[in-house]
């Protein structure tokens, strides 16, 4: 009989403690610094890791504690972009009716939800994860996995026409710098010995479920 395996993981984020949740809000406001902020996450990241090893996962994740969002953090990395919540990308979207219908089936305040919004011409500031991996390394001998938004996910999200054709001319041709982002990230972080690197689209799910592909997403 033949002896097969699979090897385990996890999707990438993980439930954040009441500790952290505290410290991401004050962040986000200005009362905590982000030296104070980074200690406490690398402190949940060392506690993910650790359940994952127990737990014998084959590939670990950190947990995304850094991060805003799974892909809202995006902001603080690439030049072009503004976190806006969805309260205040009331006033560019191409059609409100549709936008505010949107936001009644939403069970969450528009407030709540922030959004990586195209603005200039997109390019990276600094790397996207390889802090992330660089740390995750020191604490395991396991293969490790970084996540990562997807184009398709981007694309669609960080378009707004009213701010976005400033600097583009079509959704074509922001993608193709957003592509361009993501490959040059994905090289440096398989330089950087990441094993693994898992590009989240689940937007993709409106393409196969959805008869109205074309209706504005938000995560």
């Amino acid at each position: 009989m033949t002896n097969t395996s699979f090897l385990t993981t996890q999707v990438g984020s993980w439930p954040r403690s009441r500790l952290m949740l505290k410290m991401l809000r004050g962040y986000q406001k200005g009362r905590v610094s982000r030296s104070e902020f980074t200690a406490v996450a690398e402190d949940e990241i060392r506690r993910t890791v650790a359940l994952q090893e127990k737990a014998g996962l084959d590939i670990l994740v950190d947990g995304e504690h850094r991060r805003e969002s799974f892909y809202a953090f995006i902001t603080d990395k690439v030049a072009g972009t503004q976190l806006m919540s969805l309260a205040d990308m009331l006033d560019f979207v191409d059609d409100k009716s549709e936008f505010e219908e949107m936001l009644r089936t939403m069970d969450m305040p528009a407030s709540a939800v922030k959004n990586p919004t195209c603005i200039g011409k997109l390019s990276r500031r600094e790397s996207l994860a390889g802090e992330d991996l660089n740390f995750l390394k020191t604490l395991t001998n396991k293969p490790v996995k970084i996540t990562l938004p997807g184009p398709y996910l981007l694309t669609r999200s960080m378009w707004v026409g009213a701010l976005t054709k400033k600097a583009y001319r079509s959704h074509k041709a922001m993608a193709d710098d957003i592509v361009k982002i993501l490959r040059e990230e994905l090289i440096e972080l398989r330089d950087a010995g990441c094993e693994f690197v898992q590009f989240d689209e689940p937007v993709l799910t409106e393409v196969v479920m959805s008869e109205d592909c074309d209706r504005r997403t938000f995560m």
